[in-house]
């Protein structure tokens, strides 16, 4: 009946204000900040074709951002350039047959999208848990086998496989502008064909936030 459609309508035009407002606050709240980040990256493999793989250390360098929607709550996309990749000792058959040592090297463009959750343990200094999903493209790399002068190009016809992707946790102290982090990151996509191997990254940086 008519009384009925016009608590529908009040109802309707409640809940529509409701949800405008809760974005308004949102938005209004909402802080906007940028961040530059360097550090150390141990990499290697694991998986079934990982079996006697070391880690090889690497740099990671890139630039990031962070969209606080609230107070604990904020979305952290980045561009990293990142050395991954694996070393191996003579007389080992996996993912590589190393008749001598082999070291990997891997060079990314690294694309993660982490959401992190703040807490504020005194003043002007932030703990902060993150996690999400990355994607990375190789650009580069060499693959170094001892007694042997030239070096193969990792990625291409008979390389590795170029894309990456897989998930990403850390935890990150923010004293201030400086935060200091640790991180690891698991591939969810094969190194190589044929190969049950993924890169397994750990990850220490110092960064400033402006």
């Amino acid at each position: 009946n008519n009384l009925t459609d016009f608590k529908l309508i009040i109802m309707m035009k409640k809940s529509v204000l409701t949800v405008l407002f809760a974005l308004f606050c949102t938005m209004s709240f909402a802080q906007l900040s940028f961040n530059v980040k360097a550090g150390l990256n141990l990499s290697s493999y694991i998986g079934d074709n990982s079996d006697h793989s070391k880690f090889k250390p690497g740099v990671r360098l890139g630039v990031g951002m962070e969209y606080q929607f609230t107070d604990i709550i904020s979305l952290q996309p980045s561009l990293f350039f990142s050395q991954k990749g694996a070393k191996y000792s003579e007389g080992y058959e996996g993912i590589v047959d190393a008749d001598a040592d082999v070291k990997i090297n891997q060079l990314y463009l690294e694309l993660p999208l982490m959401v992190g959750a703040r807490i504020h343990t005194a003043s002007n200094f932030d703990l902060l848990f993150k996690g999400g999903p990355y994607l990375a493209y190789g650009v580069g790399g060499k693959t170094k086998i001892d007694g042997v002068s030239e070096k193969a190009d990792t990625f291409g016809d008979d390389g590795l496989k170029r894309f990456d992707a897989g998930l990403g946790l850390g935890v990150a102290f923010e004293f201030g502008k400086i935060v200091v982090g640790v991180e690891t990151g698991t591939s969810f996509t094969k190194v190589a064909s044929g190969a049950s191997a993924y890169n397994l990254s750990a990850l220490a940086t110092i960064g400033y936030k402006f």
